[in-house]
């Protein structure tokens, strides 16, 4: 007897394990898959067409962030945790985060500038800065009853997109006019997306670099009382799910910090590297130089910006890609 035909003959005496009733099919040590006779009344239509169609949830027909994408999200979270549904490993990535959840973020607001609560010591509050700068992020010390703490209900683990201000060139030529800073770089550079004229014709664009030192210009203006500040509108909670103006990088992503079980916002990417994406030499060196593959902290800025390729489609990049950068 051969080989083949005495391991059939094992198989085949075996007693047939009894089936626990409880619909995980999971009672032969399989990996957990759908019974359709029990549990297919527990599916949605949504999820359902997804498993029809054999459409991942990372590829979901769904709009990224919509409701009905996080409700798809919600159902085969709480379905897989019970066994009954087995999913990819890029799936599983997703399951295991806080995607479909929401959060109350916390801010506050202090003269016009949104910072994070650091510490508190009787009536002073240590608060930080939520944007990053060149210097890093600005800290102060505040009395308490001098700040409005602000609270919006965001979606957590879903990256997005940084929409940034770029100002007019009519803004631009007035507060060069106002301030009499003639000698600045800025002041004969062509905005971007703005025609140059005679002098700035050969001039290229404003680029991010260019952005920042805009915003510290005039930051110093306001700060030497050369320009007055606007009278500002009653702030408003944050759009869920959608891009949020300002910040000094390209994307940003609500966390719960599994410490402090607080929401955090975590600000991610460089503008300038979008391009680079489809590039497989760039997204080796980018991987290899900040070890994406030991980035494992969903709190810190490193841990989205190695993963950014799979988010590449809700962000407006591309088609999802399951690779670092």
């Amino acid at each position: 007897m051969t080989r083949l035909q005495s391991l059939i003959k094992e198989v085949l005496s075996q007693p047939k394990k009894k089936d626990c009733n409880c619909g995980c099919n999971d009672c032969g040590g399989k990996a957990p898959i759908l019974t359709e006779g029990k549990v297919k009344h527990l599916i949605s239509e949504g999820l359902q067409h997804h498993m029809d169609k054999k459409i991942q949830l990372h590829e979901s027909v769904y709009r990224i962030g919509s409701e009905k994408h996080f409700e798809l999200i919600r159902e085969a979270r709480a379905l897989w945790v019970r066994g009954i549904i087995n999913v990819s490993e890029d799936d599983q990535a997703i399951l295991e985060t806080h995607l479909g959840n929401f959060g109350l973020y916390e801010t506050v607001n202090f003269e016009g500038e949104e910072y994070d609560i650091v510490s508190k010591d009787g009536e002073w509050v240590y608060l930080r800065s939520i944007y990053d700068t060149q210097v890093g992020r600005k800290e102060i010390k505040v009395k308490e009853k001098d700040i409005t703490i602000n609270e919006a209900e965001v979606p957590l683990d879903m990256p997005m997109v940084n929409e940034i201000k770029i100002p007019s060139q009519e803004e631009v030529d007035k507060f060069f006019s106002i301030t009499q800073n003639e000698i600045h770089y800025l002041n004969s550079k062509p905005v971007m997306g703005q025609k140059g004229d005679r002098v700035r014709s050969e001039i290229e664009p404003w680029d991010e670099y260019d952005l920042s030192n805009w915003n510290a210009l005039v930051r110093k203006a306001k700060a030497q009382g050369k320009i007055n500040e606007s009278k500002k509108k009653k702030k408003k909670d944050p759009p869920i799910g959608k891009p949020k103006r300002g910040g000094s990088k390209a994307y940003y992503v609500y966390v719960r910090d599994p410490k402090t079980k607080k929401i955090k916002k975590v600000s991610f990417g460089s503008g300038g590297l979008r391009a680079k994406i489809r590039n497989p030499k760039a997204r080796n060196a980018f991987a290899a130089r900040h070890r994406c593959a030991q980035k494992k902290d969903r709190t810190k800025a490193g841990y989205w910006s190695c993963r950014l390729p799979r988010y590449a489609k809700q962000l407006g990049l591309g088609s999802n890609m399951n690779t670092f950068w």
